[in-house]
């Protein structure tokens, strides 16, 4: 009996945790809608209500009619940019790390642990100890006021992890099956087309969404680099929201909101293949 009770008490205990840290993630995103349902636009309401009195969806329809106030850009044209910018740093990514993850995996060359360890020290550096060499890099290549350069810039700062990532989820894939590949009649790129790439989906999955997660969310580079109005993205637009007497809390918290869909989406899609993917990409090494 006094064991059935220590049991009981062990499973509350559990339960009342996991309830504490769920309600702790969950509950600022009940703030940020409730303040984009309120017509008086403040920033710290006295209570917590999910539907404030009056409520309203007048921030979400000004911020999808006239998102940017400074320049006539539609909603339709920042979200194409920031779609456009933050698929083509995923892609991108993916086909540089997976070839270099590859040879990294599988060959044995001059400077290979050099090079696995200079990855590593890349991503010690913030982002702004970049800044300056990729603005004279793109600058000189006359891609810098363009969102192919901004692609060329968020793709140099995802490509170390994506690597690292790869190259851990190439090792755990037996050589026994390019091996056979290569008997049967495959080359050494045929191999690594039609065996490796399509078992290694899983990590590939996870080196695509955390690369459209920096396209999609960074603006500092942004900003540095693009001057053109044409070319500004959803995340450049939140930023600017925020003004130096008056920010427009509703409008910024619906802002927020739709925003975030995008990559809730991409996280649906890719999430049957998110769990494996990291866990055998960190396990070798």
């Amino acid at each position: 009996m006094k064991r059935q009770l220590i049991e009981r008490l062990k499973h509350l205990y559990i339960h009342a945790y996991i309830i504490f840290w769920i309600a702790t993630a969950v509950f600022p995103m009940l703030w940020i809608v409730s303040m984009s349902l309120n017509p008086i636009n403040v920033l710290h309401p006295t209570t917590l209500q999910i539907i404030p009195k009056n409520a309203t969806l007048d921030a979400y329809i000004k911020v999808l009619t006239r998102p940017y106030e400074a320049y006539p850009v539609s909603f339709g044209k920042l979200l194409f940019n920031s779609l456009f910018v933050a698929a083509g740093t995923a892609l991108l990514s993916v086909a540089l790390a997976s070839t270099a993850a590859y040879a990294f995996s599988r060959f044995k060359f001059p400077g290979r642990e050099v090079g696995l360890l200079s990855f590593i020290v890349t991503q010690m550096l913030p982002a702004t100890a970049t800044l300056a060499p990729l603005f004279v890099i793109l600058t000189l290549l006359h891609i810098r006021n363009t969102l192919y350069g901004l692609i060329v810039a968020y793709a140099s700062g995802s490509v170390p992890f994506a690597i690292w990532n790869l190259k851990g989820y190439f090792d755990t894939v037996p050589r026994e099956l390019e091996e056979a590949a290569l008997v049967d009649g495959c080359d050494r790129n045929q191999a690594f087309v039609k065996i490796i790439l399509p078992l290694s989906f899983p990590a590939i999955a996870v080196t695509f969404l955390f690369g459209f997660m920096n396209g999609w969310m960074e603006w500092m580079l942004a900003w540095t680099f693009l001057t053109k109005p044409e070319n500004f993205t959803l995340a450049m637009t939140l930023y600017n929201m925020q003004g130096q007497w008056n920010t427009p809390w509703s409008q910024f918290a619906a802002f927020s909101i739709i925003i975030s869909l995008p990559v809730m989406i991409v996280w649906y899609l890719l999430q049957r293949y998110i769990v494996s993917g990291l866990t055998l990409g960190a396990v070798k090494g």
